[in-house]
């Protein structure tokens, strides 16, 4: 894949990513200020991922019989008409909606975006490197987003967060994705990959009775729980060590910058580490910080140990996304990565509720020791990756 064309690529799925980041700020802050509770304004954040966890599976085998171009038009469609139905009708079941909407597109349009990058790249070096560069898109939308959205909210209408300005922002949302089809619909399509002949119909769970894509799931699963436990447990943790909610907030980000940095250094060391090699060494990493996190007594140090897991888990995904597309067939892609995402939201929704049993029975330090332990076990999986050396 030339790179001209992966930067328009990764350019579309920022423009598609932003429209549903934004909305996730936006919408919350419209139901509070209408007067809505915590609990339904709960609601309505997990609706964007809900979605993802049912449509993950649909989406990957409509990519696999369409290619790139027409699940991305139909995801386009779904969340401009998302974010320009609380344009029309700012009310919050037109919230739930659009999170519906928004949050289903996103989902289908990684997958889409994902299975062309994979099916473009020609040797395992390339895989590396265009899904390093891929990787780099969802963090860039997870700020321009909300950046965008907050900035439209405040200074957009008469006022700050009146319902001018709060139409306004909807109405950004809503050509953002217009932007994303602009910029990938002129992307060089591969031909399909036509079923071999006489193949009976499959269904996406007969992969997981492939060994080494039972085993590239459970160590992705292990890696993002991790990411989650992070994201859950260091607010609580710092909480009860005194630390502001300004400070906690930049030890989050500072995780966040350093997983985008090493995203763009990766493609430079893709050529010299193999994907289970960054794998295994991540998964040490994690189990390390893990253990150290707890102890540590202040903020510099806790935000030093989020840079380093920042670094860690931030490597983990190119990877994976490079070994998937190596141990699947061509023509089931789509599957596999619809099934890898399905699993990956499922367990975001779930896990933050046991770490949260697990916190009140433990202690919240213990969780870091229990999920470094969890993740240590996991780590004899980890070196047990292989790469097909034939053709699929």
């Amino acid at each position: 894949m030339k790179g001209s064309e992966l930067l328009r690529v990764i350019g579309a799925q920022v423009c598609l990513h932003a429209t549903m980041a934004g909305m996730r700020l936006a919408t919350p802050l419209l139901a509070l200020q209408q007067g809505y509770s915590a609990a339904a304004v709960g609601v309505l954040i997990a609706l964007f991922a809900l979605t993802q966890v049912f449509l993950a599976l649909p989406a990957g085998r409509f990519a696999d019989r369409h290619g790139f171009k027409r699940p991305l038009l139909l995801s386009v469609i779904a969340a401009s008409l998302g974010a320009g139905l609380v344009w029309a009708f700012p009310v919050f079941p037109a919230m739930c909606v659009a999170a519906l909407l928004t949050g289903g597109a996103t989902g289908a349009t990684v997958i889409a975006l994902q299975r062309h990058v994979g099916r473009s790249a020609t040797t395992p070096t390339e895989l590396k490197r265009v899904f390093s560069w891929l990787a780099i898109a969802p963090a860039v939308a997870n700020f321009v987003g909300p950046f965008l959205a907050g900035l439209l909210i405040d200074h957009a209408g008469r006022a700050a967060a009146d319902m001018l300005a709060f139409r306004v922002c909807f109405a950004a949302m809503a050509l953002l994705p217009i932007l994303c089809w602009l910029m990938a619909r002129g992307a060089h399509e591969p031909p399909p990959t036509p079923p071999l002949p006489g193949a009976v119909p499959t269904r996406a769970w007969d992969l997981l009775r492939e060994p080494m894509f039972r085993r590239l799931l459970f160590v992705n699963w292990l890696q993002s729980s991790s990411w989650d436990v992070h994201a859950f447990v260091l607010p609580v943790l710092g909480h009860e060590r005194g630390i502001s909610a300004s400070v906690i907030g930049s030890i989050l980000g500072a995780f966040a910058i350093a997983a985008a940095v090493i995203r763009i250094v990766l493609p430079a060391i893709a050529s010299r580490a193999s994907e289970r090699s960054v794998i295994f060494v991540s998964t040490l990493v994690t189990v390390g910080v893990f253990l150290v996190y707890p102890l540590l007594p202040s903020a510099l140090s806790m935000g030093v140990c989020s840079v380093v897991l920042g670094f860690a888990l931030g490597a983990v995904q190119p990877m994976v996304m490079s070994m998937l597309h190596q141990i699947t067939p061509h023509s089931r892609h789509g599957e596999a990565l619809g099934l890898r995402l399905m699993t990956i939201n499922a367990s975001s929704v779930a896990m933050p509720m046991l770490f949260g049993s697990l916190g009140a029975l433990i202690g919240i330090g213990g969780v870091f020791w229990v999920v470094g332990g969890v993740v240590a076990l996991g780590a004899r999986a980890t070196w047990g990756l292989k790469v097909r050396e034939e053709g699929h």
